[in-house]
């Protein structure tokens, strides 16, 4: 073995102790930036956690509020609808009760009406026919 061969040896022994000392050296500085990272997580989770709470919270509250609401809407809408029905009820019943006497009424109405428009004719003709009898000499 030549010097010159020893000399590149020890280099690659030196580069290759080099190497493993900063390969070592990063593996314990990801190990410790693992921990803080691990440890910012965790004191993030703590602090988020009452907000999560409090969102599951407002959730909660919210879907009871909109379940009440719907139900409220479903009674409304009954009430409404039986409303309409009764209403439909009661018109019926008015027009049957109301409009059977008015038409009634009416036709009593009308035949009056034709028995005094027919005495008036009646009484029309007869005066017509003595003025017409009272007349006829008079007319030159």
């Amino acid at each position: 073995m030549t010097v010159w061969m020893v000399v590149f040896l020890g280099a690659i022994a030196a580069a290759t102790v080099a190497m493993a000392l900063i390969q070592i050296g990063a593996i314990i500085y990801a190990g410790r930036l693992a921990r803080r990272v691990e440890r910012l997580v965790d004191r993030i989770e703590g602090d988020l956690q009452p907000v999560f709470d409090a969102v599951t919270s407002i959730a909660r509250d919210a879907s009871r509020a909109s379940a009440m609401a719907v139900a409220q809407v479903e009674r409304a809408d009954d009430l409404l609808g039986d409303l309409a029905q009764r209403l439909a009820q009661l018109l019926t019943t008015l027009q049957t009760t109301l409009m059977g006497p008015a038409r009634e009424g009416r036709a009593i109405m009308s035949g009056l009406r034709a028995a005094l428009e027919a005495l008036r004719l009646a009484r029309g003709d007869f005066r017509t026919r003595s003025r017409s009898e009272d007349e006829d000499p008079l007319f030159i």
